[in-house]
């Protein structure tokens, strides 16, 4: 069985569900390590004094902070711990929420939250029913490893799940990262209904053992290969952008092609990939199993102004990426 990464109380009003947090996915792809070119040295990383050139002992390293025209200040890890949450173990719920307020960006990484011990199995078991009722998620907020975390947990079948959350000021206003955002188009009446017929045709219901990430499969083949002193076969190119003055013809062929089975699976694999990663794809298998749920016994703005997966670029990171593994 899996060793528990965090383990305290859950507490809502008066009552604590005493609980235990384990990673709820894992990395598959595969693992490099770093060699000059040419021959097989392995390259290491030293922890080096850049005034004196010498190797630092990890155990004399302290952090600084920048606080500008080339100043710093300094602070150990006792002074650190000193204004940290503290070693709490205790998991705050905070208010409970419809899981459809929660814009998807805001999910980092999921969680199995498990009950603490046999005897309080039917406190976990109580709140996790009470919740599935009632449809809703609890906001809670906890310390782990030094850090501060605000969660969304659900309920999903015979467990509690849950998600860190990225805070409001984490997530980016995507109009002052991106320039070229395109208003209302000129599509014409006839290039909007083949898009939405095309979506139609594509759409199905959301079966995650349907995808997999083939550039690892790839990976995979390649090192094989290269292992065995086979031939390597490349990838296709990607295709070239959909030309404007040919847009109804591109979109008239796709429709064409998925009514008749005939898709070449370029457009359906990109699709794939993006559902098998996208935040929102996870978070609309996450409502099927909450109602499914129910039946056994359950956006806010994306607030670039005001302020996330989980592919989610990839989770298999930390639950915060500059928090270090969880």
């Amino acid at each position: 069985m899996a060793r528990a990464i965090w383990s305290g109380v859950l507490s809502f009003g008066l009552v604590t569900v005493p609980v235990r947090l384990y990673s709820a996915t894992e990395d598959h792809e595969p693992t490099f390590h770093q060699f000059e070119q040419g021959t097989s040295d392995r390259i290491r990383y030293q922890r080096i004094n850049e005034r004196t050139g010498a190797e630092v002992a990890y155990s004399d390293i302290v952090r600084g902070a920048d606080v500008g025209r080339g100043r710093y200040v300094i602070l150990d890890q006792k002074e650190l711990d000193s204004v940290a949450p503290g070693q709490s173990r205790s998991m705050a719920v905070i208010r409970f929420v419809d899981l459809d307020e929660i814009d998807p960006i805001y999910f980092n990484k999921t969680y199995f939250l498990g009950p603490g011990s046999d005897e309080t199995r039917k406190t976990y078991a109580l709140l996790r029913d009470a919740m599935a009722e009632s449809g809703k998620v609890a906001i809670a907020s906890f310390v782990m490893r030094g850090t501060e975390y605000l969660a969304a947990v659900r309920a999903d079948g015979d467990l509690l799940v849950l998600e860190t959350l990225f805070f409001a000021d984490e997530v980016r206003n995507p109009r002052n990262q991106i320039e070229n955002l395109p208003g209302r188009i000129g599509a014409s009446p006839q290039e909007m209904r083949m898009a939405t017929q095309l979506i139609g045709a594509m759409s199905g219901p959301w079966k995650p053992a349907d995808y997999r990430d083939t550039y690892t499969d790839r990976v995979n083949k390649l090192i094989a290969a290269k292992k065995n002193n086979k031939e390597i076969t490349p990838a296709s190119e990607a295709p070239q952008p959909t030309n404007v003055t040919s847009l109804t013809d591109a979109l008239q062929a796709s429709l064409d092609a998925t009514k008749s089975g005939r898709s070449d699976g370029r457009a359906r694999g990109a699709a794939g990939r993006t559902a098998a990663r996208s935040p929102a794809s996870a978070r609309k298998g996450s409502r099927a199993a909450s109602q499914k749920t129910s039946a056994r016994s359950g956006g806010s703005s994306r607030s670039g102004s005001s302020s996330r997966s989980g592919s989610s670029s990839r989770s298999g990171s930390s639950p915060k990426s500059r928090k270090g593994a969880a």
